[in-house]
C-alpha cells in the first residue's frame, strides 16, 4: 500500500545467515516495510533468499528491498491487472513442489492487494500456505492514533464519489469499534468532510509517511482535520484515517455538556454511581469524571453553607 522510502539514517541489518534454507514446498506470504526498510524482520530476508522465486505487485519496488540487503532472487509480477493469467502458472508451480513467496510492494499481503484469490485458490487445492508477519500501515496508525484499540474494523478505501463514500459511512456509523481506513492525498480533505458530516464530532486521526523521516500523526475532530487539509491542500505520501467509536465522541465534547449530564445524575444518584453513569454514557475516562463530580459537589455544598 505504501511507497518504499529509505531513511537517511538506517543502517541495513544482516540477517547473520550463511547460505539460505530452502524453504518448504508452498505459498510463503512475507510482510514487507511500509517504508523503514530497516523494519524487514531476519526469518524474511531468510525466507526470501531461499524461495524459488518472489510474486509481487510492483517488481521495480521489490527489487529496492531486495537490493538493499543483497538477495538475488527471481521476481515475477502478481497484480491486479494481471492476476487472472499469472494465478494459473503460480499454483501449476506450487502444485509441482516450489516455494514461491508473495509480498505487496509494503506492508503485508493481501491488505488491500489481490492475494487473497491466490490464497483460496492454494487452499482449495490442498498448498500449504504460511504467514511471515511483519509491519502493516493500518495497524501502526491504529496505535498511534491514541483512540481505543480494543476493538477495530478496516475498511480499505472508501469510495471516490461523495455519495457512495457517504453512503458506505452510514453502512459502519453505529460500529462500536474504531474504523480504520486507507485514503489517497487528493481525496482526504473530501473524506474527511464526509466523515464528519455522517458521524458528527467523533475524534480522529490521520497518520502519513509512517515509519519514515517525515513521519505525521495529526489528532484532532474529523470537522477540524477536513477543515485543515483543505486549507493546506493535499498532504505528501500514503494516508491512513482512524476515527473513533460512537463511543469516544464525548473524547472531544464540551465540558459544559458533561457537567450538565453530571449534575442531572447527581439529583438522582450517589456520587460513584453518577460519575460511572456518565462515563459510559459520554465516553470519558471515568476517572475523570468521578473528579469532575467531586468538583460539582464540593461547589454545590459550599453554596449551600453560604446561602
Amino acid at each position: 500500500m505504501d511507497s518504499l522510502t529509505e531513511r537517511e539514517d538506517d543502517e541495513p541489518e544482516s540477517s547473520g545467515a550463511g547460505p539460505p534454507c530452502k524453504p518448504s514446498p508452498g505459498l510463503h506470504l512475507v510482510a514487507t516495510p511500509i517504508g523503514n526498510l530497516g523494519d524487514v524482520t531476519l526469518r524474511a530476508l531468510d525466507l526470501l533468499r531461499g524461495v524459488e522465486a518472489i510474486a509481487c505487485e510492483d517488481t521495480r519496488v521489490t527489487a529496492r528491498l531486495l537490493a538493499r540487503y543483497g538477495i538475488e532472487t527471481p521476481t515475477l509480477a502478481y497484480h491486479e491487472h494481471n492476476a487472472t493469467r499469472m494465478r494459473p502458472r503460480l499454483l501449476a508451480r506450487l502444485s509441482a513442489g516450489a516455494a514461491l513467496a508473495l509480498v505487496s510492494d509494503a506492508g503485508t499481503p493481501l491488505i488491500s492487494d489481490p492475494g487473497y484469490k491466490l490464497v483460496r485458490a492454494c487452499l482449495g487445492e490442498n498448498i500449504a500456505v504460511s504467514a511471515l508477519p511483519g509491519a502493516n500501515a493500518a495497524l501502526t496508525a491504529l496505535v498511534l492514533s491514541g483512540l481505543p484499540t480494543d476493538r477495530f474494523l478496516f475498511l480499505g478505501y472508501l469510495p471516490p464519489k461523495s455519495a457512495a463514500r457517504r453512503q458506505a459511512i452510514t453502512e459502519v456509523a453505529a460500529v462500536r469499534a474504531s474504523l480504520v481506513l486507507y485514503e489517497s492525498p487528493q481525496r482526504l480533505a473530501a473524506s474527511l468532510a464526509d466523515l464528519a458530516a455522517v458521524l458528527g464530532p467523533r475524534a480522529a486521526a490521520v497518520a502519513r509517511e509512517l515509519t519514515k523521516k517525515f513521519e505525521e500523526i495529526r489528532r484532532d475532530s474529523l470537522a477540524a482535520l477536513a477543515d485543515h487539509y483543505a486549507a493546506a491542500g493535499p498532504p505528501k505520501g500514503e494516508i491512513v484515517v482512524v476515527v473513533a467509536p460512537p463511543a469516544a465522541e464525548a473524547l472531544i465534547a464540551d465540558l459544559s455538556e458533561v457537567e450538565q449530564a453530571l449534575q442531572q445524575a447527581l439529583a438522582e444518584m450517589s456520587l460513584r454511581d453518577a460519575a460511572t453513569a456518565v462515563a459510559e454514557a459520554t465516553g470519558w475516562p471515568r476517572r475523570k469524571i468521578y473528579d469532575l463530580a467531586l468538583t460539582l459537589t464540593r461547589g454545590n455544598d459550599h453554596g449551600d453553607q453560604t446561602s
